[in-house]
């Protein structure tokens, strides 16, 4: 049985190897690898590592390396269609029976013309498309496909205050109405291949489409005004191919005539019920859909008339693309060397966080993200974030993901919810609110337990019993998806009842009261009021505190890296560091006024107050008496782990741009030491989560 090499490439790339291996040996965490001692001969000092970012495993011990299919046939004695069918299982990749099944098809011979018209069929020839087909390739599905053609009647309105950030150029001979004899007969003498070719190659067909679809977007202006008035810069239209696909039924046809056999295989040309070619993609801005190894595989086409229905169209499933097993913006950030993943909903959202330089967004094709794909996601990074939409239809996307994960979320592995306040999406709060802004937003995403409470909390009464049992009920019926002998499951269970009406720590409901109190607060605004109400926890300076308790002051690090680096580098963190005036302002006041602060806590605040900066003051002085207020209703005395986890929220968030910082602008040793010590400070919050989590029983 002969099977193809892409279909190989696939289900190498989605095998989840990390999971693989690790029944039969322990990986543990080193850097972006994965090291154990080696499966295949014994050994007490682990020399085997594992590259979840490639997906291959080798040993420096016994030189034995490979990928998914050859460990399972050198290891687990597998026959090499025994491994195919077994990754194929693991992954949903189908595994083609049939032989012929493959990248390749026939091409015409240079002398076959396109008999059918590039025009929109009339009544008479009822030309309308199968709208049964095209609906499987919507986004979202349960909207009818309208196939009405608007090149007769459609004219583009320009903003008169539009100044796009990038000069704007279109070539002289552009023409307004698309025909095929106009602005693509430039472009298809360059997108055509020798005559002599018989067969031709999917993925290089994709690629001369999507070159096709770019030079289209710079002779039509409309198409680039979508694009310019959205934000998007010159270099992220070239780094994520984006183009457009022209008016006109036919202009694939016409610019690839002798590649209609591969169109149609990749679902780019479609065929009516009266029998006519029609292309599925016209008059939309593209979006190029890559694999992990950056080759173009399929399209994602929007619609610049919000009134047309769909607003999005996927090209279907082909030998080269299956949606299930596809992440749009997964080879963007790998190539950026993103470590924090983010879920979002659309191909925008994942454009404008790349461009403000947060890297790891990715977004499904139009449907709901698999089990596998999480699996893949958490392998990379033990933390995912998912970020949906406020609206009905974002809850129940996050909600339908969050119960995919379940079962995939060990004890180390962790799920956080992002929900943007004032119904924003990544895309619309960078632009409202700025990148450091969606930086902080992301570092206090909800966790997972909070998430369910909330969102089970909005949808039963639980002033009766009856809607606390109902709610209770579903909790569990959760928790049972978790993977057997998860800690996690008893703890949710019990964090749930005790938010029921169980006793409750002081931190805990002191943490609710701040999440109730204002959504829009940044982790600073928050840790600002922290230390108003609790001055005290400034005596011993906790940042110190952390560094030590996670052991990032005895780094051990290599004799190089010691040699080279500054004492400056190697120092714990100050307040300084994190260039934040205000939270300097109110920890700087604290400091020096301590020893004269007034037993009351309200007095002491408006002490302190009195004593900061006058803007620090301002914008203290709005929000203390409510917060005040808040905390003591509740009765809370003591803050101690809020403004703990508070501070380590600040570190995790100054740590990972610090990382960014000297990857843009590089210094080697520096990006060493601060990966070690970002590296130290989430394996020592892990630590502690573990060991809390050792004390409990299992459910």
């Amino acid at each position: 049985m002969s099977i193809p090499n892409h279909v190989l490439e696939q289900l190498n790339n989605q095998a989840d190897l990390i999971s693989i291996i690790g029944r039969h040996t322990t990986l543990k965490r080193a850097g972006n690898e994965f090291k154990g001692c080696c499966p295949f001969h014994g050994e007490k000092s682990p020399s085997f590592y594992v590259n979840p970012q490639k997906n291959i495993y080798h040993c420096f011990g016994c030189g034995v390396g490979g990928n998914a299919i050859s460990f399972l046939r050198d290891y687990e004695n597998l026959t090499f269609i025994e491994a195919v069918n077994e990754l194929s299982k693991q992954t949903g990749i189908e595994v083609p029976k049939d032989e012929q099944k493959n990248v390749s098809y026939q091409r015409r011979s240079s002398t076959s013309n396109i008999s059918r018209s590039d025009t929109v069929p009339n009544a008479d020839q009822s030309a309308t498309p199968k709208s049964d087909a095209l609906q499987n390739d919507s986004m979202p599905a349960h909207i009818p496909y309208s196939d009405t053609d608007h090149s007769s009647d459609y004219n583009p309105v320009f903003e008169t205050d539009y100044a796009p950030s990038w000069p704007v150029q279109y070539d002289d001979d552009y023409a307004t109405d698309y025909s095929p004899s106009s602005s693509t007969s430039r472009i298809s003498q360059q997108n055509r291949t020798p005559d002599n070719e018989p067969e031709g190659n999917l993925y290089e067909l994709l690629e001369r489409i999507q070159t096709f679809y770019q030079r289209n977007l710079t002779t039509h202006p409309h198409a680039l005004h979508y694009f310019a008035a959205r934000g998007l810069s010159k270099d992220t239209l070239n780094t994520f191919g984006l183009g457009y696909a022209p008016f006109g039924w036919q202009h694939l046809e016409h610019e690839f005539p002798q590649d209609i056999e591969g169109l149609k295989a990749l679902g780019l040309v479609r065929q009516s019920e009266s029998g006519r070619d029609y292309d599925l993609l016209r008059d939309r801005v593209i979006f190029p859909i890559r694999d992990s190894q950056g080759r173009t595989i399929g399209f994602g086409g929007r619609a610049l008339d919000d009134e047309v229905k769909p607003k999005y169209i996927n090209s279907s499933d082909s030998p080269v693309f299956h949606k299930q097993h596809v992440l749009y913006g997964y080879y963007e950030s790998r190539q950026q060397r993103a470590n924090d993943w983010l879920v979002v909903e659309g191909y925008m959202d994942v454009i404008a966080l790349y461009q403000a330089g947060i890297y790891g967004a990715v977004a499904s094709m139009g449907t709901a993200i698999n089990e596998s794909q999480v699996s893949r996601l958490l392998t990379l990074n033990p933390t995912l974030t998912l970020s949906f939409d406020g609206d009905s239809a974002g809850q129940k996307a996050a909600w339908r993901t969050l119960e995919v994960a379940l079962p995939v979320l060990s004890d180390d592995k962790e799920l956080r919810f992002l929900m943007l306040p004032n119904n924003h999406d990544p895309d619309t709060f960078i632009k409202s609110q700025g990148t450091d802004a969606m930086r902080e937003q992301i570092a206090a995403a909800m966790p997972l337990s909070q998430y369910i409470f909330a969102y089970l909390s909005e949808r039963h009464d639980l002033t009766l019993v009856e809607g606390k049992a109902k709610l209770m009920s579903q909790v569990r019926t959760l928790s049972s998806l978790l993977p057997k002998g998860s800690s996690f499951r008893y703890l949710l269970n019990n964090d749930i009842y005790q938010k029921l009406g169980g006793k409750r720590s002081q931190n805990t409901e002191a943490k609710d009261a701040l999440l109730d109190f204002d959504g829009d607060m940044t982790i600073s605004q928050q840790l600002q009021l922290c230390f108003l109400f609790q001055p005290l926890a400034l005596l011993d300076d906790p940042i110190e505190s952390i560094w030590q308790k996670a052991g990032i002051d005895s780094l051990s690090l290599p004799a190089h890296i010691k040699q080279k680096a500054s004492p400056d580098s190697l120092r714990a963190l100050a307040w300084e560091d994190l260039q934040d005036a205000s939270l300097l302002d109110v920890v700087s006041t604290i400091k020096r006024c301590i020893t004269y602060l007034p037993p009351d806590a309200n007095a002491a605040a408006h002490f302190i107050l009195s004593n900061v900066n006058p803007a620090t003051q301002s914008g203290l002085s709005r929000s203390w008496s409510s917060f005040y207020k808040t905390l003591t209703t509740r009765h809370i005395l003591s803050i101690d782990e809020l403004i703990e986890n508070l501070i380590m929220q600040l570190l995790k968030l100054h740590l990972q741009k610090k990382m960014q910082d000297l990857i843009n602008n590089p210094d080697h040793i520096k990006l060493a030491i601060v990966r070690k010590q970002s590296q130290r400070l989430n394996d020592w919050l892990r630590a502690q989560q573990a060991e809390q989590s050792a004390q409990m029983i299992s459910v």
